[in-house]
């Protein structure tokens, strides 16, 4: 167990998964579908989190892709979701039906969304699997708490706040990207 790799890996997930950042989206769901099912959504975006931890090695294997080459592609996806957040512009789209359970857009794709585990995967190629697995929880459990009080938490950031700490968190994205690219690229 190493502490770095675990605070490295912890503040990537969070800039990838964004909660604060999906607190507007939060608020929106809670509108819509009445309730916010904090423990069913985490317990969800858990499990896919590691699955894709475990597993998204094989799952590359059965395409005939190495976890380098999907490293490299995770980075690049890493650096728009960073641009993102820097730029304030939309590059990836999400789409959520009103009629959906908010299981679904919270779990997958708010949570655990493709980029979520893109970087799970690229992570593992990075750092010692048990420190990834660390930082999934830790993450797992700032994400309940921030479904829990996204209400407060929206009172007391206020929209600034929250676009301060966005860009912040996109700027840091930027930079482990392009450490994971370079990690990842033969010479």
């Amino acid at each position: 167990m190493d502490f770095k790799e675990i605070f490295s890996v912890s503040l990537v997930l969070f800039s990838v998964i964004d909660i604060l950042g999906s607190i507007p989206i939060i608020i929106d769901i809670k509108k819509r579908t009445g309730k916010i099912h904090s423990e069913r959504a985490t317990l969800v975006a858990g499990l896919l989190m590691i699955v894709f931890l475990l597993l998204g090695e094989s799952i590359l294997l059965l395409f005939g892709v190495d976890v380098s080459s999907f490293a490299i592609v995770g980075a690049f996806i890493l650096f728009l979701l960073g641009v993102e957040m820097v730029l304030g512009i939309r590059i990836f789209r999400e789409e959520y039906s009103t009629k959906s359970s908010a299981i679904v857009p919270l779990a997958f794709p708010v949570i655990a969304g493709a980029g979520t585990i893109t970087t799970i995967i690229s992570l593992r190629a990075e750092y010692a699997q048990l420190n990834v697995l660390i930082g999934i929880l830790l993450n797992l459990v700032l994400v309940y708490i921030v479904l829990k009080a996204s209400g407060w938490i929206e009172s007391k950031l206020g929209q600034s706040g929250a676009a301060v700490l966005r860009k912040v968190f996109g700027v840091i994205l930027l930079a482990i990207s392009v450490k994971i690219f370079k990690t990842n690229i033969p010479l």
